[in-house]
């Protein structure tokens, strides 16, 4: 583990992070409200930056496995730490403001701010950006704009975006990161035109463009998207938390050489098939007990099966109030998440969809114990120890859950509180239900229980295992 080397890429990492940090400051310019607020946290971020660059006598772009892992989880937590300054100069408790920023870069949506609307503009719009940032990602950006990282540069692509099967849209792995935030940039920006032809404000339009193709789910408003109570908003969110949640490395091809990529995806129909499912079963559970009218049901629970499964947490109606059979809907939806390669959190739909396949293999092969039967997806055969990679990742998703919920449980959280806000803190999901429903906030959480749901944001959006493997003794060993 060569420390010089990573603090080196630490430190390049940080001018990324200071470079983004200007844009709320001319926010703050254009609402003539207080520079300080971003001045002071961009100062310190220069700062440690120079300070890591110091410690590089020699740029090298080899790395190998383990620092890529270590930059990746290194940067993730950094950029919470510099982002969270800005929170703490409104006046936001430390471990609120930490709370606050982990949420917003690792587009999770939970937000511990009792009182939204009263902080300013530009430091909800720094809110909002974090998870745009976040949501595609800080290191696969910085792998996209920094040119000498070469071969390098797969090592810590490889730490962030944990895949079955790499996607490879060009030779190079600059390439690809490049092609991937151009489709990300094409869709923010068709969606930001979309919502101010539908009469949404710049100021509005942007930064509900930011939390919805990022499936982050941050708003500037505490009511989130029922503040507008209008279906057309509604459904340009719906169909770009849709189209966020599903691979973008098949939007690319969709895009620019099969047009049938999406649609003959394996794991996209599936996606589909759970969406359509969920939302009739919602819709006819929400109808059936009086609650909404046919239209009404349809409207609310197609919404928010999109926004739970993708990880966004937007709201339109305060689900936490209707029945347990409903909400109980909405907790499922909250393990599984999006497709893998989308920017959404949780197990990812191909994860549930191989080991649905390895189940039946098993069930196949308990009566025809001498039959040959590969997993395939998409028609290539899935390797044994990729099946191994997820059952792994499986069983140490749920006892981080189990843990984190029973913690919660022993500081005073009662029951569907505890559950719930493991899930929606470890899937990246944001509201959970209880006294952290989609109108309430995680301020009710003691302080003690919002460190170890910022670490579960944390874990989660690194997919588990780039973090976890740094509390194995054997990472760091020679």
């Amino acid at each position: 583990m060569r420390f010089n080397v990573v603090m080196g890429v630490l430190g390049s990492i940080l001018w990324l992070l200071a470079g983004f940090m200007l844009i709320p400051l001319l926010v703050a310019v254009y609402y003539r409200e207080p520079l300080h607020t971003f001045v002071i946290p961009l100062l310190l971020i220069l700062i440690f930056a120079v300070l890591l660059k110091s410690f590089v006598k020699k740029e090298s772009g080899e790395w190998n496995l383990k620092e890529g892992f270590l930059i990746v989880a290194s940067a993730w937590l950094l950029a919470a730490i510099f982002y969270s300054i800005p929170y703490m100069l409104e006046g936001v408790p430390p471990i609120n403001a930490l709370f606050e920023s982990m949420s917003g870069v690792t587009a999770t949506g939970a937000t511990a701010l009792t009182e939204i609307e009263s902080h300013s503009k530009s430091l909800l719009f720094l809110r909002s950006m974090t998870q745009w940032l976040g949501g595609m990602g800080i290191i696969m950006l910085f792998v996209a704009i920094l040119p000498k990282l070469g071969v390098a540069g797969r090592q810590i692509f490889r730490a962030e975006v944990p895949v079955l099967q790499e996607e490879k849209l060009h030779p190079r792995i600059r390439g690809t990161a490049k092609n991937l935030w151009f489709i990300y940039l094409l869709l923010s920006l068709l969606e930001f035109i979309l919502l101010s032809i539908a009469g949404l404000s710049p100021y509005d339009a942007i930064t509900h463009t930011f939390t919805s193709i990022s499936c982050s789910g941050f708003s500037p408003y505490s009511d989130s998207i029922a503040a507008f109570n209008d279906p057309l908003v509604e459904i340009i969110i719906m169909c770009f938390m849709f189209l966020g949640g599903a691979n973008f490395a098949l939007h690319y091809r969709t895009i620019f050489s099969d047009r049938k990529s999406l649609i003959n995806d394996q794991e996209f129909r599936f996606y589909f098939f759970i969406i359509v499912t969920a939302t009739l079963l919602l819709a006819y559970n929400l109808f059936r007990t009086e609650i909404y009218s046919l239209t009404d049901a349809f409207r609310y629970s197609s919404f928010h099966v999109i926004s739970i499964l993708t990880t966004t947490g937007y709201a339109t109606a305060d689900f936490n109030l209707w029945p347990d059979s409903s909400r109980f809907i909405l907790f499922l939806l909250m393990f599984i998440g999006g497709c893998a390669g989308s920017t959404s959190g949780g197990l990812k739909v191909v994860r549930l969809l191989l080991l649905l396949k390895h189940t039946e293999k098993v069930l196949f092969r308990t009566i025809h114990p001498k039959a040959v039967t590969p997993i395939r997806l998409n028609d290539k055969i899935i390797p044994e120890d990729v099946m191994h990679s997820i059952v792994s990742f499986m069983v140490i998703y749920i006892m981080i859950f189990f843990t984190s919920s029973a913690l919660l449980s022993f500081m005073g959280m009662d029951f569907v509180t505890a559950l719930s806000a493991s899930i929606a803190t470890l899937g990246n999901v944001g509201p959970g239900l209880g006294l952290v429903g989609p109108m309430e906030s995680f301020d009710a959480i003691p302080d003690m229980g919002k460190l170890i749901l910022t670490a579960n944001m944390w874990i989660g959006r690194l997919e588990v295992f780039t973090v976890i493997v740094l509390l194995t003794p054997a990472f760091w060993k020679k």
